[in-house]
């Protein structure tokens, strides 16, 4: 059955690279989908998706998730092999931004993920936010928050997580 497989670090420590590498190596060229949150609300985001589209060429079939991520992965593990989540903590603040109820769409993403009869190889990418300076505002505590409890819950689920810094990854579980 497919592994649930967790990469979590800083900015820039080179969490997708390795994601796209652990996921190119799990599956064959037409079976794989890549499922992204981001929003391309300015001309810098709208940068780093495209940079994100090239990094991983056209092996890859897309799917823009920015709220509905438990849907997503549904649909994913009826029609791939192998689903790349990227990012999980862009997810969580279009989360905190809408009008939608955060803690049922966790819930409804956690669940779909499955238990050890998923039918895919998962791989989620997310960034290490708890690890700084206590934020100034409310809502920045609560992304803080809420990202620490999140990937704490889908640290607990994954069967292999790892910790990128500097470009190197730590396997952790």
């Amino acid at each position: 059955m497919g592994k649930l497989v967790f990469i979590i670090g800083g900015a820039r420590s080179g969490k997708s690279s390795f994601a796209l590498r652990k996921a190119l190596a799990a599956s064959d060229e037409k079976s794989r989908v890549y499922i992204a949150t981001a929003q391309a609300l300015d001309m810098e985001m709208e940068e780093r998706i495209e940079k994100h589209k090239m990094d991983r060429g056209s092996a890859w079939a897309t799917c823009e998730a920015p709220l509905h991520l438990g849907r997503a992965v549904r649909a994913a593990c009826g029609a791939y092999a192998v689903a790349l989540i990227d990012c999980l903590t862009l997810w969580l603040s279009n989360l905190l931004c809408s009008n939608l109820d955060s803690g049922e769409a966790e819930a409804d993403f956690l669940d779909a993920l499955g238990g050890p009869d998923r039918p895919i190889d998962i791989f989620v990418v997310s960034n290490e936010v708890g690890m700084g300076i206590v934020p100034e505002n409310e809502l920045a505590r609560q992304f803080r928050d809420a990202a620490g409890r999140l990937h704490q819950r889908l640290a607990g689920l994954a069967d292999e997580v790892f910790l990128m810094v500097a470009g190197i990854p730590l396997k952790i579980k």
